[in-house]
């Protein structure tokens, strides 16, 4: 009987796959044995034995169920759906049996305990999901059990999730809050037994704060004449194209110490990590921005690290060293302050992506050299000689105090350059000018900029651009419009007077930044 039911539901499935005039046959090599079998069980609770079989799997044409209690004959349950078995009281070895199409077969066996009586010794784990503060996972075990349900306590009209011991069912919460846990056990008798448990659902605001949670509510409190909000990013673009950001309204005359802050929910780990980086985006450079760590229940405990902004209108990453940090206390208040100790002209800042670092800033563009903790490195090849140094030519379009300057010494190489090698890709998905001021002791010289993969130099684009004046500032275009974005460019190779032998002359550098 068994082998002409399994004949049956494999011709069948040859019928529905079809056949072509050209050829009758059908190529199953590539199918695999069934995985993931396994079984619910569903007893009435009217002490009738009566127990429903779902049986579940991946790849399965058919099934094939044995229920264990010394019936001869074996059936055969079409994927999705149930049989029905009467079983009298005891523990039975259910086997189940998943088929393919093509004659292989997965089988696994599950106890089902069949009696009268009321589960006992119930016990229920509720344990949260790493990495989803919304979401919790629920397994159960009892004695005299057949099957589980379990209401989450979220929707009063909801139906109970059904699942067996050794089953770990997940749930995700559309909120935070409080929630009741029911988990009934279920035997083939009226009685049931079931336990309750509360179950608080928080999502903490903890480092590192991006403001991209659906759930969290971002609450700065202001003073001094500071506005703050949480608003889409009106700036996105390079250094930071996140969907959302923090923005900072220093509103005309507002105090010079105007600022914000937003309480932790636990304080600030400084056992290893101890400096705070932040995204921040300012219509000025050379602006003094403050951040604070204050102990919420008493703010005299606190510490405040200052950094100077160095590019105006664009992203850039602020890096505040509380390496002096008093360990022993706790900080679980962060201020912030922009434009620090003059008064509010109606300004408006943005912030984003304040995290505990290692210290060391990341180098991506622009690059102005003003930073004094980023580490300008450059690899010089052919007869060159970078490196970073005081404003020597200062005047004009660039007043900066530090620049790029390169030596091509005497009998460099035509193609003599230097390497900066930025810590991530140069995203050219959107801005895919790159500008640079230049300085040069004669006009008419080919400077060439050319992007480059990190490991694979094959993977490049390099563009000319050339100087139109000598002895003074001025701001060369180099347009990428033709790079391939999934090149990961990632080091920027400068050449000054590209095709010439080296004379000893001196070029010099600086802000090189995206723009379209």
């Amino acid at each position: 009987m068994k082998k002409i039911k399994l004949l049956t539901s494999i011709f069948a499935l040859f019928f529905l796959l079809g056949c072509t005039e050209e050829s009758n046959e059908v190529d199953l090599s590539g199918v695999e044995a069934p995985t993931n079998i396994d079984a619910l069980f569903k007893i009435t609770q009217d002490n009738t034995g009566k127990v429903t079989i779902l049986p579940s799997g991946e790849g399965v044409s058919q099934f094939e169920i044995n229920f264990g209690d010394g019936t001869t004959e074996t059936v055969f349950v079409s994927p999705g759906n149930t049989i029905d078995h009467i079983y009298t009281e005891g523990v039975f070895p259910v086997k189940i049996i998943g088929w393919t199409i093509n004659g292989l077969k997965t089988e696994v066996t599950k106890n089902l305990t069949v009696t009268f009586i009321a589960p006992t010794n119930l016990e229920v784990t509720i344990t949260p999901v790493v990495g989803n503060n919304l979401s919790i996972t629920v397994e159960a075990k009892a004695d005299f059990e057949t099957f589980f349900q379990v209401y989450f306590g979220d929707n009063p009209t909801a139906q109970p999730l059904d699942f067996m011991e050794g089953d770990i069912v997940t749930h995700v919460y559309p909120s935070i809050g409080t929630y009741q846990v029911k988990v009934v056990a279920l035997s083939g008798g009226i009685a049931t037994t079931q336990l309750i448990q509360s179950v608080t659902i928080s999502d903490p605001i903890l480092l590192p704060i991006d403001f991209e949670s659906p759930t969290l509510t971002y609450n700065f409190t202001d003073f001094g004449g500071a506005t703050t909000t949480i608003i889409n990013n009106p700036v996105s673009g390079t250094g930071n194209t996140s969907a959302k950001v923090g923005k900072v309204v220093r509103q005309i005359g507002s105090e010079v110490f105007a600022g914000a802050f937003i309480t932790l929910s636990s304080p600030i780990d400084f056992s290893t990590l101890k400096k705070i980086k932040m995204k921040s985006f300012s219509p000025t450079s050379g602006i003094k921005v403050i951040m604070k760590l204050e102990n919420s229940a008493n703010s005299s405990i606190n510490i405040e690290n200052q950094q100077i902004n160095t590019v105006a209108n664009a992203w850039e990453d602020l890096t505040f060293d509380f390496t002096s940090v008093n360990t022993a206390n706790n900080y679980d208040r962060v201020v912030i302050f922009f434009n620090f100790g003059i008064p509010g002209n109606g300004s408006s800042y943005y912030f984003d992506k304040i995290e505990q670092s290692s210290g060391t800033p990341a180098l991506t563009l622009p690059v102005n050299f003003e930073s004094s903790s980023i580490p300008y490195v450059f690899s010089d090849f052919g007869g060159n000689i970078a490196s970073v140094e005081n404003n020597t030519v200062s005047g004009g379009i660039n007043t900066s105090s530090k620049i790029g300057k390169i030596i091509k010494g005497n009998g460099a190489l035509t193609f003599a350059g230097s390497i900066l090698s930025l810590s991530s890709p140069i995203d050219l998905s959107t801005n895919k000018k790159i500008k640079m001021k230049v300085w040069s002791p004669a006009s008419g010289i080919i400077v060439k900029m050319k992007l480059e993969n990190q490991t694979n130099s094959s993977l490049n684009i390099e563009v000319d651009a050339t100087t139109t004046v000598s002895n003074a500032w001025q701001e060369l275009t180099f347009d990428f419009a033709a790079a391939n974005n999934a090149n990961n460019l990632q080091k920027v190779i400068i050449f000054f007077d590209f095709g010439a032998i080296g004379n000893g002359s001196s070029y010099y550098f600086d802000d090189i930044i995206q723009t379209n």
